[in-house]
């Protein structure tokens, strides 16, 4: 089955992130098309930064929670943000910034679980493609006054945090989608949103991996500055 464009940057970063993790990055790492892929811990918090180096980006890990991000070209896939490491499952995230895309884009919180395998997504905002559109809807939830539509996917023989692996997906997107384009902010109550996933069928692994919020692109080009608490 063919699933989001976009979900393929995602998958791809932690082949390449996981096997080269930095401790503590120079603000910005220059590199021929912007700043090298890395993760690792900046400021007190836990980030993860991926590019195929095919569009222009530059990400900068600023003072505690913050992170900014620019890319261009139109061209190959990138994402990056700010989180913990581990995450939990009942964490209440708050973020503010702001968020430009131009084309194929999100903004979400982003994270993993082990035992099961799981890759999960609480999408706040959106450019051109509503990530929603190519998974299987699981009903919708209520969480900090809004709307978000629940869904799911699989992955067959992609990468994973564990390597190549077949794992579910597992999204909330917010309906509608809080404006792009200039100020963004938001909390998210990850646990409001668990609790819906497994009320319809979609139970998260018991040992959490990182939790971020995350800014993506994929052929496209936009920028980004977020403070997550």
């Amino acid at each position: 089955m063919k699933l989001l464009s976009i979900v393929t940057a995602a998958t791809a970063l932690f082949s390449s992130v996981l096997a080269a993790p930095s401790a503590e990055p120079s603000v910005e790492l220059e590199a021929r098309a912007g700043t090298p892929s890395s993760a690792g811990t900046h400021s007190g918090y836990y980030y993860s930064w991926w590019t195929d180096n095919a569009g222009t980006a530059y990400y900068t890990n600023e003072n505690g929670g913050s992170y900014s991000l620019q890319w261009s070209g139109n061209n190959g896939n990138l994402v990056g943000g700010k989180g913990w490491n581990p995450g939990t499952a009942n964490r209440v995230i708050n973020y503010n910034g702001t968020y430009t895309p131009n084309g194929n884009s999100y903004l979400a919180v982003y994270g993993w679980t082990r035992n099961s395998l799981i890759e999960y997504y609480v999408v706040e905002s959106y450019g051109s493609y509503n990530p929603s559109s190519a998974a299987q809807s699981k009903g919708s939830v209520t969480c900090n006054g809004a709307r978000y539509d629940i869904l799911s996917t699989w992955r067959n023989n992609q990468p994973s945090i564990d390597g190549t692996a077949t794992f579910q997906q597992f999204w909330s997107v917010r309906n509608p989608k809080r404006n792009p384009g200039g100020a963004i902010s938001g909390t998210v109550d990850v646990a409001c949103h668990f609790n819906a996933w497994r009320n319809a069928g979609m139970t998260l692994g018991s040992n959490h991996n990182y939790q971020i919020v995350a800014t993506e692109g994929y052929f496209s080009s936009g920028s980004a500055k977020i403070t997550v608490s």
